[in-house]
């Protein structure tokens, strides 16, 4: 399967934050949205991610004034992208070993998608219940 298959399966849009937003209009995004994740856009296109995860480790250690904060003062620079044509299990090696949850999905330089760790777990257990339907078709043909 293809993250281009999970896209199909999903949907493409993304929740996109500015890197100059402050982490107070982060948070309402997220929970408007109702996502874990948001790619961090800038002049030049994807600038960094950001999730919740990163909202609570600098309030834990900053305090309530990290709400003035900008996006790009918490965000993570480094990104590893993927491309619609990139297989499932090759995106859940980059997730596992990198210890990432969200991949922003990239063609020609263009955001076309995001992939969550849920949205990988989603597409093997369809691949594994496709697979069995097929091995139990096999076995009553005989």
């Amino acid at each position: 399967m293809r993250i281009a298959d999970v896209l199909r399966n999903k949907g493409s849009a993304v929740a996109t934050v500015d890197a100059r937003a402050s982490v107070a209009e982060l948070v309402a995004a997220l929970a408007e949205h109702n996502v874990g994740a948001m790619v961090v856009v800038g002049p030049d296109g994807i600038a960094g991610i950001v999730s919740e995860r990163d909202v609570v480790r600098r309030l834990h250690d900053r305090g309530a004034g990290l709400l003035e904060a900008v996006v790009s003062d918490i965000m993570t620079a480094e990104v590893f992208t993927c491309s619609p044509k990139d297989s499932v299990d090759s995106l859940t090696v980059l997730m596992t070993e990198r210890r990432i949850r969200h991949v922003p999905v990239v063609s020609d330089g263009l955001l076309v998608g995001i992939v969550s760790i849920g949205d990988v777990v989603k597409s093997r257990i369809s691949q594994l219940e496709e697979d069995q339907d097929q091995l139990t078709a096999y076995i009553v043909q005989g």
